[in-house]
């Protein structure tokens, strides 16, 4: 299984970013997916998970501001990411479950 995120960038805060991830070598369809996110020296922060029926869930940290949403047709993760904050700079993974991660990509809120 192979998970491969992107749309990471640099974001003045307030601003948005939409995350991708294309996963290869398996379907995703029955399986919860997942974002997480972690910053040097500091332990992984799970962000957000869609089970395969749509239910999501939020760390309260991002809840009203992250949408995590699924195409599992197209084997495609997504996270839209609004009103982003500086605390919100991390490296962001997506995640085959809450335990496999693939690559991640780099996000930086900073103006």
């Amino acid at each position: 299984v192979q998970l491969q995120a992107s749309g990471g960038g640099l974001m003045q805060p307030g601003g948005s970013l939409r995350l991708s991830c294309v996963v290869s070598g398996t379907t995703i369809r029955l399986k919860t997916m997942a974002w997480s996110r972690q910053v040097p020296g500091k332990e992984r922060e799970l962000v957000a998970s869609i089970a395969p029926g749509g239910a999501k869930d939020y760390a309260d940290s991002v809840k009203g501001r992250f949408t995590v949403s699924r195409d599992s047709a197209k084997n495609m993760l997504y996270l839209q990411m609004n009103s982003l904050k500086p605390e919100d700079s991390a490296v962001y993974y997506c995640g085959y479950g809450t335990s496999y991660w693939g690559q991640g990509t780099q996000v930086t809120v900073s103006s």
